[in-house]
């Protein structure tokens, strides 16, 4: 985890001025997320990075925690909201595991473009698992570079991630397949009520858990 932190702290300034890559997929992500949480909720959202979405999502919910292994990332996020003077969003320095551990619930969890950069992507979803209220949801979206559907850039783009993790400009990924995803998910005693693919090496995924 140690160098996962170094890498985001390293790409941080650079990664918050960065565009949009697609932001008619980011506003439709926006938008569902938006139509499973209640004004009355807890959100926790693991891997918030710079807290953008956070600030976006924050208004719909009583209360949103942020949380990144990246100081810098999270330095950055604490100026925005602060700027933003947004009162029900607060930011900490933790991983998705050390959140969980705490036993704190919440009526749902967030992660976005996360799951693939994790050392065990279904050991965290577990623990996730029980970072939730019985009837909680966990929504994610995760980059799948071992689907089949993605065709030639599957191939591709496993031939250049490992040249750019040499030169230090990729971080830790795994290749899942949406299937894989998914059925990690299931298997830590959730149920799949809503999927998408936005933009198509993204799975979208809304998954409650059961009582």
């Amino acid at each position: 985890m140690k160098d996962s932190a170094a890498f985001w702290n390293k790409a941080a300034a650079k990664y918050a001025k960065s565009d949009i890559g697609d932001m008619a997929a980011y506003e439709h992500t926006l938008e569902r997320t938006r139509s499973f949480l209640s004004a009355g909720d807890r959100v926790l959202e693991v891997g918030c990075g710079t807290g953008s979405t956070a600030l976006l999502l924050a208004p719909s919910v009583a209360e949103l925690v942020g949380s990144d292994i990246s100081e810098e990332m999270i330095a950055i996020a604490r100026g925005k909201a602060e700027e933003a003077g947004v009162e029900n969003l607060s930011f900490e320095v933790s991983s998705a595991e050390a959140v969980s551990a705490k036993g704190e619930a919440y009526d749902a969890v967030l992660g976005f473009n996360l799951v693939h950069l994790l050392d065990d992507p279904a050991a965290l979803i577990e623990s996730l698992h029980g970072s939730l209220k019985a009837g909680g949801v966990f929504i994610s979206k995760t980059v799948c570079l071992g689907d089949p559907s993605l065709g030639f850039k599957r191939f591709l783009f496993g031939m250049l991630i490992p040249v750019m993790q040499m030169f230090g400009k990729a971080p830790n990924v795994h290749s899942l397949t949406r299937s894989e995803l998914d059925e990690m998910i299931t298997a830590a005693g959730f149920e799949i009520v809503e999927v998408g693919n936005f933009p198509a090496m993204s799975r979208y995924v809304v998954a409650r858990k059961l009582a």
